[in-house]
Protein backbone atom coordinates (compact mmCIF):
# COMPACT_ATOMS: atom_id res chain seq x y z
CA UNK A 1 0.00 0.00 0.00
CA UNK A 2 3.11 2.58 0.10
CA UNK A 3 1.73 4.16 -3.50
CA UNK A 4 -1.14 4.95 -2.23
CA UNK A 5 -0.87 4.87 1.73
CA UNK A 6 2.16 5.54 4.11
CA UNK A 7 1.69 4.01 7.46
CA UNK A 8 2.53 6.31 10.60
CA UNK A 9 2.57 3.49 13.35
CA UNK A 10 -0.73 3.82 14.07
CA UNK A 11 -3.00 4.79 11.13
CA UNK A 12 -2.28 4.40 7.30
CA UNK A 13 -2.01 8.21 5.45
CA UNK A 14 -2.89 8.39 2.20
CA UNK A 15 -0.57 9.75 -0.58
CA UNK A 16 -1.17 12.30 -3.36
CA UNK A 17 -1.42 9.35 -5.45
CA UNK A 18 -4.01 7.61 -3.11
CA UNK A 19 -6.05 10.94 -3.06
CA UNK A 20 -6.15 11.41 -6.70
CA UNK A 21 -6.58 7.45 -7.30
CA UNK A 22 -9.41 8.44 -4.80
CA UNK A 23 -11.39 11.29 -6.06
CA UNK A 24 -10.90 9.51 -9.99
CA UNK A 25 -13.26 6.85 -8.21
CA UNK A 26 -15.47 8.95 -7.19
CA UNK A 27 -16.12 10.41 -10.78
CA UNK A 28 -16.42 7.64 -12.37
CA UNK A 29 -18.97 6.19 -9.50
CA UNK A 30 -21.39 8.98 -10.02
CA UNK A 31 -20.94 8.60 -14.05
CA UNK A 32 -21.46 4.85 -14.40
CA UNK A 33 -24.16 5.59 -12.02
CA UNK A 34 -25.84 8.14 -13.92
CA UNK A 35 -25.66 5.60 -16.87
CA UNK A 36 -26.99 2.64 -14.66
CA UNK A 37 -29.61 4.12 -13.35
CA UNK A 38 -30.70 7.75 -14.96
CA UNK A 39 -33.54 6.48 -16.73
CA UNK A 40 -33.90 8.59 -19.95
CA UNK A 41 -31.22 10.02 -21.86
CA UNK A 42 -32.53 13.41 -21.28
CA UNK A 43 -32.43 13.29 -17.50
CA UNK A 44 -28.99 11.68 -16.95
CA UNK A 45 -27.29 15.44 -17.46
CA UNK A 46 -30.15 16.84 -14.63
CA UNK A 47 -29.71 13.41 -12.06
CA UNK A 48 -25.71 14.13 -12.13
CA UNK A 49 -25.85 17.90 -11.61
CA UNK A 50 -28.47 17.68 -8.97
CA UNK A 51 -26.29 14.59 -7.20
CA UNK A 52 -23.78 16.39 -7.59
CA UNK A 53 -25.00 19.55 -6.24
CA UNK A 54 -26.48 17.87 -3.16
CA UNK A 55 -22.71 15.92 -2.48
CA UNK A 56 -21.20 19.30 -2.68
CA UNK A 57 -23.93 20.86 -0.06
CA UNK A 58 -23.51 17.33 2.37
CA UNK A 59 -19.30 18.07 2.75
CA UNK A 60 -19.67 21.86 3.52
CA UNK A 61 -22.80 20.99 5.94
CA UNK A 62 -20.62 18.24 7.43
CA UNK A 63 -17.75 20.43 8.35
CA UNK A 64 -20.42 22.93 10.38
CA UNK A 65 -20.09 21.03 13.57
CA UNK A 66 -22.62 21.22 15.84
CA UNK A 67 -21.10 19.10 18.41
CA UNK A 68 -17.97 16.94 17.95
CA UNK A 69 -17.24 13.39 20.21
CA UNK A 70 -13.78 12.42 21.81
CA UNK A 71 -13.53 9.08 19.71
CA UNK A 72 -14.46 10.69 16.29
CA UNK A 73 -18.00 11.44 15.15
CA UNK A 74 -19.90 14.54 15.07
CA UNK A 75 -23.54 15.99 15.23
CA UNK A 76 -23.57 18.08 11.82
CA UNK A 77 -25.76 20.71 10.52
CA UNK A 78 -28.16 17.99 7.98
CA UNK A 79 -25.20 16.58 6.29
CA UNK A 80 -27.19 13.42 6.03
CA UNK A 81 -29.80 14.93 4.44
CA UNK A 82 -28.73 16.06 1.97
CA UNK A 83 -27.47 12.45 0.89
CA UNK A 84 -30.64 10.95 1.33
CA UNK A 85 -32.30 13.48 -0.67
CA UNK A 86 -30.43 11.61 -3.77
CA UNK A 87 -32.16 8.61 -2.97
CA UNK A 88 -35.75 10.49 -3.02
CA UNK A 89 -35.08 11.71 -5.92
CA UNK A 90 -33.68 8.95 -8.08
CA UNK A 91 -34.47 5.63 -6.27
CA UNK A 92 -32.39 3.10 -4.67
CA UNK A 93 -29.86 2.79 -7.31
CA UNK A 94 -28.53 6.11 -7.65
CA UNK A 95 -29.50 6.84 -4.06
CA UNK A 96 -26.42 4.11 -3.38
CA UNK A 97 -24.44 5.22 -5.77
CA UNK A 98 -23.87 8.63 -4.63
CA UNK A 99 -23.92 7.92 -0.93
CA UNK A 100 -21.04 5.52 -2.03
CA UNK A 101 -19.35 8.15 -3.81
CA UNK A 102 -19.61 10.99 -0.83
CA UNK A 103 -18.25 7.80 1.58
CA UNK A 104 -15.15 8.09 -0.90
CA UNK A 105 -15.03 11.61 -0.69
CA UNK A 106 -15.28 11.69 3.41
CA UNK A 107 -12.31 9.48 2.79
CA UNK A 108 -10.14 11.47 0.76
CA UNK A 109 -11.34 14.88 3.01
CA UNK A 110 -10.94 13.48 6.30
CA UNK A 111 -9.40 9.83 6.53
CA UNK A 112 -8.30 7.80 9.25
CA UNK A 113 -7.17 4.16 8.19
CA UNK A 114 -5.96 1.32 10.95
CA UNK A 115 -6.79 -1.31 7.98
CA UNK A 116 -8.68 -2.21 4.76
CA UNK A 117 -11.55 -3.49 6.52
CA UNK A 118 -11.91 -0.58 8.81
CA UNK A 119 -11.39 1.78 6.21
CA UNK A 120 -14.74 0.04 4.15
CA UNK A 121 -16.77 -0.08 6.81
CA UNK A 122 -16.69 3.02 8.54
CA UNK A 123 -16.32 4.92 5.02
CA UNK A 124 -17.59 2.69 2.00
CA UNK A 125 -20.83 1.19 3.91
CA UNK A 126 -21.60 3.18 6.61
CA UNK A 127 -21.69 6.63 4.13
CA UNK A 128 -23.04 4.24 1.62
CA UNK A 129 -25.77 3.05 3.70
CA UNK A 130 -27.21 6.58 3.45
CA UNK A 131 -28.22 5.66 -0.02
CA UNK A 132 -30.83 2.98 1.53
CA UNK A 133 -33.32 6.46 0.99
CA UNK A 134 -33.99 5.56 -2.33
CA UNK A 135 -36.28 2.48 -0.95
CA UNK A 136 -38.83 5.07 0.26
CA UNK A 137 -38.58 7.21 -3.48
CA UNK A 138 -42.48 7.01 -4.19
CA UNK A 139 -43.97 5.80 -0.59
CA UNK A 140 -46.26 8.34 1.06
CA UNK A 141 -43.68 10.76 3.25
CA UNK A 142 -40.87 9.27 1.44
CA UNK A 143 -38.04 11.26 2.74
CA UNK A 144 -39.09 10.92 6.15
CA UNK A 145 -38.92 6.99 5.95
CA UNK A 146 -35.88 7.29 3.82
CA UNK A 147 -34.24 9.53 6.12
CA UNK A 148 -35.12 7.18 9.02
CA UNK A 149 -33.86 4.28 6.97
CA UNK A 150 -30.28 5.99 5.49
CA UNK A 151 -29.47 6.49 9.12
CA UNK A 152 -30.05 3.41 10.82
CA UNK A 153 -28.14 1.89 7.78
CA UNK A 154 -25.14 4.43 8.94
CA UNK A 155 -25.19 3.79 12.53
CA UNK A 156 -25.59 -0.05 12.01
CA UNK A 157 -21.84 0.51 10.25
CA UNK A 158 -20.64 2.46 12.58
CA UNK A 159 -21.62 0.10 15.15
CA UNK A 160 -20.07 -2.85 13.96
CA UNK A 161 -16.66 -0.65 13.02
CA UNK A 162 -17.32 0.50 16.73
CA UNK A 163 -17.31 -2.97 18.18
CA UNK A 164 -14.94 -4.61 16.08
CA UNK A 165 -11.83 -2.35 15.38
CA UNK A 166 -12.45 0.34 18.30
CA UNK A 167 -13.72 -1.76 21.18
CA UNK A 168 -10.59 -1.82 22.75
CA UNK A 169 -11.02 1.74 23.78
CA UNK A 170 -14.48 1.50 25.93
CA UNK A 171 -14.54 2.87 29.01
CA UNK A 172 -14.24 0.24 32.25
CA UNK A 173 -17.84 1.84 33.22
CA UNK A 174 -19.74 0.30 30.10
CA UNK A 175 -19.89 -3.57 30.29
CA UNK A 176 -18.64 -4.50 26.95
CA UNK A 177 -17.73 -2.75 23.56
CA UNK A 178 -21.13 -4.07 22.41
CA UNK A 179 -22.83 -1.72 24.72
CA UNK A 180 -20.24 0.76 24.38
CA UNK A 181 -20.43 1.35 20.50
CA UNK A 182 -24.21 1.05 20.49
CA UNK A 183 -24.40 4.04 22.95
CA UNK A 184 -21.48 6.15 21.23
CA UNK A 185 -22.57 5.74 17.73
CA UNK A 186 -26.35 6.16 18.87
CA UNK A 187 -25.64 9.94 20.88
CA UNK A 188 -24.14 11.31 18.10
CA UNK A 189 -26.27 9.92 14.72
CA UNK A 190 -29.15 9.90 17.30
CA UNK A 191 -29.30 13.88 17.88
CA UNK A 192 -28.30 14.25 14.27
CA UNK A 193 -31.43 12.49 13.05
CA UNK A 194 -33.44 13.97 15.36
CA UNK A 195 -32.97 17.25 14.77
CA UNK A 196 -33.73 16.93 11.07
CA UNK A 197 -36.05 15.03 11.21
CA UNK A 198 -37.72 18.14 13.34
CA UNK A 199 -37.07 19.99 10.86
CA UNK A 200 -38.07 18.35 7.52
CA UNK A 201 -41.48 17.89 9.47
CA UNK A 202 -42.03 21.48 9.51
CA UNK A 203 -44.81 22.22 6.41
CA UNK A 204 -42.91 24.84 4.89
CA UNK A 205 -39.88 22.74 4.66
CA UNK A 206 -41.76 20.14 3.53
CA UNK A 207 -43.29 22.22 0.54
CA UNK A 208 -39.85 23.08 -0.25
CA UNK A 209 -38.36 20.12 -0.69
CA UNK A 210 -41.41 18.37 -2.53
CA UNK A 211 -40.53 21.57 -5.32
CA UNK A 212 -37.19 20.80 -5.31
CA UNK A 213 -37.79 16.87 -6.28
CA UNK A 214 -39.98 18.19 -8.52
CA UNK A 215 -37.25 20.15 -10.35
CA UNK A 216 -35.31 16.76 -9.62
CA UNK A 217 -37.34 14.54 -11.47
CA UNK A 218 -38.92 17.49 -14.37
Amino acid sequence: MSFFATYDGSSYQLTTAGFTALVIIMIAILLIGCAIFGGKKKFSAKQLAFSAMAIALAMVTSMIKLFDMPMGGSVTLLSMLFIVLIGYWYGLGAGLTAAFAYGILQLVVDPYIISVPQMLVDYLFAFGALGLSGLFSKSKHGLIKGYIAGVLGRYFFAFLSGWIFFGMYAPEEFPNAVVYSLAYNGAYLGAEALITLIIICLPPVQKALNSVKDMANS
